[in-house]
């Protein structure tokens, strides 16, 4: 079983606003994904993930070489985002004070396999 891998690393999204988004894909066909990605969701996050299994099924299609299957037969088996390094920002605040505001990075992967019958 040829299984395709994709990491998109260091994204400028937060974890928390991607893995809502990661759990919507994940375990449905890539057409199915990708019609959700493109047409059913209107979140940042969405263009990063699609992106992500783009590159899953290009890898896919790598590695099976002439046996590799249609679309419509390939599952995405994993998708999943991690919490990548937090880039820290000082903004000024009142009576001479700093205040830190934290840019959070996420890292996502995404698994796309073969459907089992």
């Amino acid at each position: 079983m040829t299984v395709g891998i994709a990491r998109l690393r260091f994204q400028r999204i937060s974890p928390k606003k991607m893995k809502p988004i990661a759990d919507l894909v994940r375990g449905k066909s890539v057409v199915e994904a990708r019609h959700i990605l493109l047409l059913n969701s209107k979140k940042k996050g969405s263009r990063f993930l699609e992106k992500a299994l783009k590159a899953a099924v290009a890898s896919y299609r790598e590695k099976a070489g002439g046996e590799a299957l249609p679309e419509e037969e390939l599952v995405v088996r994993q998708a999943k985002v991690d919490r990548g390094p937090i880039l820290k920002r000082f903004r000024p605040a009142w009576r001479g004070r700093a205040v830190m505001i934290r840019r959070r990075l996420s890292h996502i992967t995404v698994e796309v396999t073969e459907r089992r019958i």
